[in-house]
C-alpha cells in the first residue's frame, strides 16, 4: 500500500497460513515473511518471490529474521533448533547445539542485538537464554521473578553509547508487565503496566527514548525512558571484560543461571517527581453532555456507537474485538477464571470430540476447558445440550484469549438469554411465546401459514436462538448481526429471529412439508442480512408495548467485577434431580464398564486359555505325527540297511572279480613281457650267428684271395693275366664291401647290446616302479581324467602309425615284387654268365692245367654253401651266404650296388625303425597297463569323498 497515494502497490501471494512476522533486511530490499508452515523470501523492488522455506508439518516454524549488520539469516523452528543461513547463497552456516540438559525452554520470542552479536530466546518458562552466536554456544541463562511464567514479547532497549552491544531487554510477561533488565549484571531496572492495567504489546522508538504500549483497555501509552530510569542517558563506564566458554556437563549448568535482582529503590514511575500523564482517547470532546450511563470503559460512549453502528451498519473489523469489550463491560477476573480452569475439565465435556469431532485440536481443547468453566461456574451448563453450539462462535473468536471467551459466554447467557432454563430441560416456552406474539402481530398470514403445517416456535424460533444464528449465518453476517445485538437491549436479539423468519416469508410460504422447514432453519439461506437488521429495528419500533419483550426482559446488567454473579435461575431441583440422574448414569456406566472390563478380560483369559488348550492338543497331534514319522523313518532305515547289506556284498563280489581281472591282467602282462624278452633274446642270437657268418665269409674271401693269386701265378697268357688284374679288382672293391657290411654289422651289434642295456633298465625300472605303485595309485585318482586323454591321443598316434605302417608294407611288398622280379632276371642271367665261364675254364684246363686248383675250388664251395657267380663284366664277384639270407631281414649282408636294391634296403631300415617305434609304444602302454592294474599281491585301494 502507497503511504502517499494510500493505493495497492502490489499482492503478493504465497502463504496459505496467516503470516506471523515480517523481516525487512537493513537495506531495504529484500524482505522474509514467516508463518507456521513456511517463510518466503521477497524482492520489494519487484514484489516476486525469491526462496522458499519448508518445513515438515510436525516441525512448524517459529520466526524467521534477518540479523543486523550483517548477511545471515536466523531460522528458528518449534522443535527448539536454531539455523543460520547465508543470504547470498542460502546454504546452511551453523546450527546452535541444544541448551543445557534440564534447562529445555521451547522458544517462542526473540530478541537480538543491534550489533547482531547476542540473541535472547524465550517462551513458557520464567528463564531467558543468552545465545552468543559469534561462539555459537549458549553462555547464560537468566531466571526471572516468580510472578513470571511465559514470556510474550522481548525487545531490547537502544542505547547511544553501548556501540549496538545492547545491555537493557524488555521482557513482556503474560501478566501483561513488561519488565527492563540489565542483561549484564540481571539487574530490574524499571518496568511498565500492571495486572490490573496490563500491556497487550509494546515497541521502543529507534533512538531508546521513548516506549509506546497498546493497553488491554484499548488506550495507548507514550512512555519516556529517561523519566523511567536516570539512568538512561548517562555513558557506561569502560569496561573491559573477556567472554568464557560456555558450559560442557550438566552439572555445570547451575552456573549459567543468574537470578534478576531489584535494582532501583522504588518504582520511578509512581514516585512525585516522574509521575506520568495519562490521557483518554475519545471520539469527540464535549462528553460532558452525555448520560453518565452510557460511559464505557476506554473511554467509549454507547450513544456514539450506536449512532456509527447505525450510519455504517457494524463496526470495523480491525476494532471490532475491542468494542465489543467495552460494550459487555468484561470484569477481566483473572483470579476466579484461575479458580475456575483450575478445577480441570468437567466430566460431562470429557468425551466432547465424539459428539463435536472439531479438526483443530488447539479449538476443541479451547472449546472444552470454557465448558468445562461454565459448568464449575453453575452446574445447569453441565446438563445444557446446547451450550456447546452457543459457545462455539465465541470461542472461534477468542480462541487466544480463554479469559475473555469465558466472560463474553457468560454475558452472552446472563443477558441475551435470560428465562431459558426456567423450563429446563425443556425449550424456554415463555421466550418462544414471546417470539410467536410478535410474529403473530406482524405477519399473520405467515404464522397461520406455519401453524397450518403444525411448525411450532421450537421449529422455527429455537433452532436459531440456541445456535445464536451461527448455523445460518456467515462468518460476516454473524459479526455484523452482533455487533447491533450488542448495541442494543436484549429484547433485541428475539427480534433479529423474528425479522429472519418474516424476512423469508417468501419461501416459507412455498413449504408444505415439515422436514423442509426443519431443513430451512438449520442452513444458510438466501436472506439479505442488512434487510433482516433493519427489519428488527422496525420491529424494535413498531411492537405494541403489551407484548414488546424489552417490557418482559431485564436490561443490561454486566458481570460483577472480581468474582462473578451466581447463576441459580433455573430449577434446581430438576437440575440437581438432573444430576443425579446423570450421576447415577455415570456410575451405572463406570459400573458397566467396570463389568465389560471384567468379562473381556474373563473371555480373554478364556480365549488365552482356549489358545494354550488348541497349542496344546496342536503341539501332541504334532509329537503324534513326529513319531509316525520316526517309526517310518525308523522302517526306512530297515530297509536302508538291508539294501547297504546287499550293496556290500555285492561291492565284494565286484571286488573280486576286480582281483581276479586284475590277476588275468597281471597275467597276460607278464606272458607279454616273456614273450617280448624270448623275442629279444632270439634276434640277438640271429645276430650272433649272422656275425660269426661274417667271420667265416672273411675266412674264405681270405682262401679264394689265395688260390686267385697262386692262379694268377700259374697264368702266363696276357688275356688271362688282365682277367686276373680285373678279378683283383674286383675282389678289392668286394672286400670294401665286405668291411662295410661289416661295420654295419658291429653298429648292429652296438644297438643290440644297447637294446640289452636298456631291457636291463627298463627291467629295474619296473622294480622300482613296483616300489613307488603305491604311491602312484594315490594319484591314480586325479590322473585318470588326464590319461584318459593321453591314452586317447596314444590311439589315435598308434592307429596313425599302424597305418603309416601297412602303408609302407603294401609299397615294400611292391618293392619287393619288383625286386624278386629283377633278381630272378639277375639270377637267369648270372647262371648263364657262369656256364659260359665254367665252359672257358674247362676249356683252358684242357688247354693247360693252370686252373686245376679252380676246379677244386668249385668242388668245395658247394659243401659250404657258397656259390661263385660270374657276372658279364670281368673282375665282379658276389658271395651269398644262403643261410644269412634267409634269415636277415635285410636279405643281403652286403649293400647291393645298384640303385633297386638301395631302394630296398632303405625301406626295409624305415619298416625296422617303424617296429621299433611301435614296439617301444606297445612297451609304454604295458607299463601304463601294469601301473593301472597292480600286480595281486598289492591290497585293493577306493577313494571317498
Amino acid at each position: 500500500m502507497g503511504t502517499e497515494t494510500q493505493e495497492l502497490v502490489s499482492w503478493m501471494r504465497g502463504h496459505e497460513s496467516s503470516v506471523s512476522s515480517i523481516s525487512v533486511h537493513e537495506s531495504g530490499k529484500f524482505a522474509i515473511t514467516t508463518s507456521t508452515d513456511t517463510a518466503q523470501l521477497w524482492d520489494l523492488d519487484t514484489f516476486q518471490r525469491i526462496r522458499k522455506l519448508n518445513v515438515r508439518q510436525s516441525v512448524g516454524i517459529q520466526k524467521v529474521f534477518f540479523l543486523p549488520l550483517s548477511n545471515t539469516i536466523l531460522s528458528c523452528f518449534k522443535d527448539n533448533s536454531v539455523f543460520a543461513w547465508e543470504f547470498d547463497t542460502l546454504h546452511c552456516k551453523y546450527q546452535l547445539s541444544a541448551p543445557v540438559e534440564g534447562f529445555v525452554l521451547f522458544y517462542k520470542v526473540f530478541a537480538v542485538t543491534r550489533n547482531g552479536h547476542t540473541l535472547v530466546a524465550g517462551g513458557k518458562s520464567n528463564h531467558l537464554h543468552i545465545w552468543c552466536l559469534e561462539l555459537k554456544r549458549l553462555i547464560r541463562i537468566i531466571q526471572m521473578p516468580e510472578k513470571v511464567r511465559a514470556v510474550r514479547h522481548l525487545e531490547f532497549l537502544p542505547d547511544e553509547f553501548d556501540g549496538g552491544s545492547n545491555q537493557v531487554l524488555g521482557v513482556l510477561s503474560q501478566d501483561n508487565v513488561m519488565r527492563f533488565i540489565n542483561i549484564e549484571t540481571c539487574k530490574l531496572l524499571f518496568d511498565i503496566g500492571s495486572p490490573e492495567d496490563g500491556i497487550s504489546t509494546a515497541v521502543i522508538s529507534p533512538n531508546g527514548r521513548y516506549i509506546a504500549s497498546v493497553m488491554e483497555n484499548g488506550s495507548l501509552n507514550l512512555y519516556s525512558v529517561q523519566a523511567l530510569t536516570q539512568e538512561g542517558n548517562k555513558p557506561p563506564p569502560f569496561m573491559f571484560k573477556v567472554v568464557e566458554d560456555g558450559p560442557k556437563y550438566t552439572s555445570e549448568a547451575n552456573k549459567l543461571i543468574t537470578k534478576v535482582t531489584s535494582g532501583r529503590s522504588k518504582e520511578p514511575w509512581k514516585s512525585k517527581q516522574s509521575k506520568i500523564q495519562s490521557r483518554l482517547l475519545k471520539l469527540q470532546a464535549n462528553t460532558s453532555l452525555e448520560n453518565k450511563e452510557n460511559e464505557l470503559r476506554g473511554g467509549l460512549n454507547k450513544k456514539r456507537l450506536q449512532a456509527l453502528l447505525k450510519e455504517f451498519g457494524e463496526y470495523p473489523a480491525k476494532y471490532r474485538m475491542f468494542v465489543w469489550r467495552s460494550l459487555l463491560q468484561l470484569p477481566e477476573n483473572h483470579l476466579a477464571f484461575s479458580s475456575l480452569i483450575d478445577r480441570g475439565i468437567h466430566s460431562a465435556f470429557v468425551n466432547i470430540q465424539k459428539e463435536y469431532p472439531i479438526k483443530s485440536g488447539k479449538l476443541l481443547r479451547v472449546l472444552q476447558r470454557t465448558l468445562s468453566a461454565l459448568a464449575h461456574w453453575s452446574a445447569i451448563f453441565a446438563e445444557t445440550p446446547y451450550m456447546p453450539l452457543l459457545a462455539f462462535p465465541f470461542v472461534k473468536l477468542f480462541q487466544n484469549n480463554q479469559l475473555i471467551c469465558f466472560e463474553v459466554v457468560a454475558t452472552v447467557v446472563v443477558n441475551f438469554c435470560q428465562h431459558w432454563f426456567e423450563y429446563f430441560p425443556n425449550p424456554p416456552f415463555n421466550v418462544l411465546g414471546m417470539v410467536e406474539n410478535v410474529l403473530a402481530h406482524h405477519d399473520k398470514e405467515l404464522l397461520q401459514h406455519l401453524i397450518k403445517y403444525n411448525v411450532t416456535s421450537q421449529v422455527y424460533a429455537w433452532p436459531l436462538l440456541e445456535t445464536l444464528l451461527s448455523e445460518v449465518l456467515t462468518r460476516e453476517e454473524w459479526l455484523k448481526t452482533f455487533d447491533n445485538i450488542f448495541s442494543n437491549h436484549p429484547s433485541y436479539f428475539l427480534m433479529i429471529v423474528v425479522a429472519y423468519v418474516i424476512c423469508s416469508r417468501a419461501p416459507l410460504l412455498h413449504c408444505n412439508q415439515a422436514a423442509d422447514f426443519e431443513y430451512f432453519f438449520h442452513h444458510r439461506n438466501n436472506v439479505d442480512i442488512n434487510v433482516v437488521i433493519k427489519e428488527a429495528y422496525h420491529l424494535m419500533e413498531a411492537t405494541p408495548l403489551d407484548i414488546h419483550p424489552q417490557h418482559m426482559l431485564d436490561d443490561f446488567t454486566p458481570l460483577t467485577k472480581g468474582q462473578y454473579p451466581v447463576f441459580n435461575k433455573y430449577p434446581v431441583f430438576i437440575v440437581n434431580d438432573q444430576a443425579q440422574k446423570w450421576e447415577k448414569i455415570r456410575q451405572d456406566e463406570i459400573e458397566y464398564l467396570r463389568e465389560r472390563q471384567l468379562a473381556h478380560e474373563s473371555e480373554a483369559k478364556a480365549q488365552e486359555q482356549k489358545a494354550e488348550d488348541e497349542a496344546w492338543y496342536r503341539k501332541q497331534k504334532l509329537l503324534q505325527e513326529a513319531e509316525e514319522q520316526r517309526r517310518k523313518i525308523l522302517l526306512e532305515e530297515e530297509k536302508l540297511a538291508e539294501q547297504s547289506q546287499r550293496l556290500a556284498v555285492v561291492k565284494r563280489e565286484l571286488k573280486a572279480k576286480e582281483l581276479q581281472l586284475l590277476d588275468v591282467s597281471r597275467r597276460c602282462f607278464l606272458n607279454y613281457q616273456q614273450d617280448q624278452l624270448q623275442m629279444e633274446l632270439k634276434r640277438l642270437d640271429d645276430e650272433i650267428a649272422r656275425k660269426h657268418l661274417i667271420k667265416n665269409q672273411e675266412a674264405v674271401t681270405k682262401e679264394m684271395k689265395d688260390e686267385v693269386e697262386a692262379h694268377q701265378r700259374k697264368v702266363d697268357l696276357k688275356g688271362v693275366q688282365r682277367l686276373t688284374e680285373i678279378d683283383k679288382e674286383e675282389i678289392q672293391k668286394a672286400h670294401t664291401v665286405a668291411e662295410e657290411n661289416l661295420a654295419k654289422a658291429e653298429q648292429k651289434h652296438t644297438d643290440t647290446d644297447w637294446r640289452l642295456h636298456q631291457q636291463r633298465r627298463l627291467r629295474r625300472d619296473d622294480q622300482e616302479q613296483e616300489k613307488r605303485y603305491r604311491e602312484i595309485v594315490e594319484l591314480l585318482h586325479d590322473n585318470r581324467v588326464k590319461e584318459a586323454e593321453l591314452l586317447k591321443a596314444m590311439r589315435e598316434t598308434e592307429e596313425k602309425k599302424q597305418e603309416d605302417v601297412v602303408q609302407n608294407k603294401a609299397q615294400l611288398e611292391e618293392e619287393q615284387k619288383v625286386a624278386a622280379a629283377v633278381d630272378g632276371h639277375r639270377k637267369q642271367f648270372l647262371d648263364g654268365k657262369r656256364n659260359d665261364e665254367l665252359k672257358l675254364a674247362e676249356k683252358l684246363q684242357r688247354e693247360d692245367g693252370h686252373f686245376e686248383g679252380l676246379h677244386n675250388l668249385k668242388a668245395r664251395c658247394p659243401e659250404r654253401g657258397v656259390e661263385v657267380h660270374q657276372v658279364p663284366r670281368p673282375g665282379n664277384i658276389y658271395l651269398n651266404d644262403l643261410s644269412t639270407l634267409a634269415s636277415s631281414p635285410h636279405k643281403n649282408v652286403f649293400a647291393p650296388r645298384d640303385g633297386t636294391d638301395r631302394r630296398r634296403a632303405e625301406l626295409a631300415r624305415q619298416e625296422w625303425e617303424l617296429m621299433a617305434e611301435v614296439r617301444q609304444l606297445r612297451r609304454r602302454l604295458a607299463s601304463r597297463a601294469k601301473a593301472r592294474h597292480p600286480p595281486a599281491h598289492f591290497p585293493a585301494t577306493t577313494w571317498s569323498s
